[in-house]
């Protein structure tokens, strides 16, 4: 009763990869009986194993989507959706790459200079590079507008000053791509006077403070930057035009099967528990199967939708809001059905743990309610 046997198999994937999904379910299989990863819950935002994402790498699974002249494989992003979404299913611990490969490869393609391109991109590809993400800042919630981190030009680039919040990942990550200010506050255009700089996270002036969730897990940490130089080769995209650069990312990362799969482990672990009689039937369980297949098909035509280069940011908005709403459901089905004695209750208790970032990370679901109206015409 699991997601990958909801898509078709014996060539009748609508997609087109069964061939494709199944080597990767193969590579996950043999992995698990060596011992390589235990499936978990969240393993996109919090699983960093880098040996593992060298593995991917190995087989050509990370850049899938970077053309084959900065190193990359010249795959599309279907073709990515599937590996990525094979590997969510199973639980796999993805979260040193995740970023790099979901969010930073499409912008430096479409906003990074050569140069930038040309040094990061095979970097990326290799499983050799991993970038955060420096948008949120104290305070601020999800009002990106509010950004109050600022850059003051000097010779040679540019001087940093502020501090980024919930980085995941940035006390392992080398870069992160970071939204600041670069000309005081118009309130008549709150959004304009913002830039993008990619800054080394390993430099001088950086102070990364952990931020551990109620369980003692450390992945997201606060970012300080003291008068942080960053050289004029590493401004992003155009200075002033951080908004919309920052906007149109958004996409890659709102509508991305890990906004629907991060709990599904859990899923399929009450569906065999269910089917073996260790839980009692319950039809909520088909209820929950029906949205995650829904919300394949949904995401896989968002994916399509950047194939082609279409925007995209509504229907991704709806995607995370739906999605992540799913997520949580999951968990609390899963947490409801287990006893201490079922074979899942630690997957359950991490996810019920794990649950209220779900609607919150990527835009909080209250924001990207009204992202979805204002798309949709409404008043």
């Amino acid at each position: 009763m699991a997601l990958p046997r909801l898509v078709p198999r014996s060539g009748t994937d609508p997609s087109g990869h069964d061939e494709l999904r199944a080597e990767v379910r193969r590579f996950l299989a043999e992995q698990r009986a060596a011992g390589a990863f235990t499936p978990s819950v969240d393993a996109w935002l919090s699983g960093w194993d880098e040996a593992f994402t060298a593995a991917l790498a190995e087989r050509g699974w990370l850049g899938m989507t970077v053309p084959v002249e900065y190193g990359g494989h010249g795959r599309s992003f279907l073709e990515r959706f599937v590996v990525t979404e094979e590997l969510l299913a199973a639980g796999a611990p993805v979260a040193a790459h995740w970023i790099a490969d979901r969010q930073i490869v499409p912008s430096l393609l479409k906003y990074g200079t050569e140069a930038q391109r040309r040094h990061f991109l095979p970097r990326i590809v290799a499983g050799e590079c991993f970038f955060g993400i420096g948008m949120s800042e104290p305070d601020s919630g999800s009002d990106l507008a509010s950004v109050r981190t600022r850059a003051v030009q000097v010779d040679g680039g540019w001087r940093l000053t502020g501090a980024k919040v919930w980085t995941s990942g940035a006390h392992l990550a080398h870069a992160f791509i970071a939204l600041v200010r670069t000309a005081p506050v118009d309130p008549a255009h709150r959004h304009a006077g913002l830039s993008q700089f990619i800054v080394d996270l390993r430099g001088p002036g950086v102070e990364i403070r952990p931020i551990r969730s109620m369980n003692g897990a450390h992945h997201f940490n606060e970012v300080i930057l003291d008068d942080v130089f960053v050289p004029d080769d590493m401004v992003f995209g155009e200075i002033g035009d951080g908004w919309r650069q920052c906007t149109s990312e958004l996409a890659f990362e709102r509508s991305g099967p890990e906004r629907v799969l991060s709990t599904f482990m859990l899923l399929q672990a009450a569906s065999d528990a269910m089917a073996a009689g260790r839980l009692p039937r319950d039809a909520n369980l088909g209820r929950l199967v029906g949205r995650v297949a829904g919300l394949h098909q949904m995401s896989s035509a968002v994916a399509d939708a950047l194939q082609r280069h279409e925007p995209a940011e509504v229907p991704a908005a709806v995607v995370k809001v739906l999605g992540t709403t799913t997520e949580g459901d999951i968990a609390e089905f899963a947490h409801l059905a287990t006893d201490h004695t079922t074979d899942f209750a630690e997957l359950a208790a991490a996810a019920v743990d794990q649950r209220p970032g779900f609607t919150i990370r990527g835009g909080t679901n209250e924001v990207l309610r009204g992202v979805i109206a204002r798309g949709l015409g409404m008043r």
